[in-house]
């Protein structure tokens, strides 16, 4: 989570980057090579992990989303997204 001050001296896309992730594309590269299942498994692991959260967040009985959770999920798939589109595309 980041705190009001420390986003309040980001620069604008760095607020972007929160407003669409839920942290800065620097944090999320620092977390995403410090995971396990990155190391020692694969980006696509990694993602499919955060795919599986976001659909747990919706409820299973009602298929709806919780109002509350909806930047939440929104946020967990787009980091999905993110690691797909960085880490298992061919780089040309």
């Amino acid at each position: 989570m980041i705190n009001e001050n420390t986003y309040l001296n980001m620069s604008d896309a760095e607020k972007r980057e929160v407003a669409i992730y839920g942290c800065t594309v620097e944090q999320m590269r620092e977390v995403v090579t410090e995971n396990l299942s990155f190391r020692f498994s694969s980006p696509t692991a990694m993602a499919i992990r955060l795919i599986s959260d976001a659909s747990n967040m919706v409820d299973p009985v009602q298929g709806e989303i919780d109002w509350m959770e909806r930047d939440d999920i929104r946020q967990l798939l787009n980091r999905a997204k993110w690691i797909l589109s960085v880490y298992t595309t061919e780089q040309k």
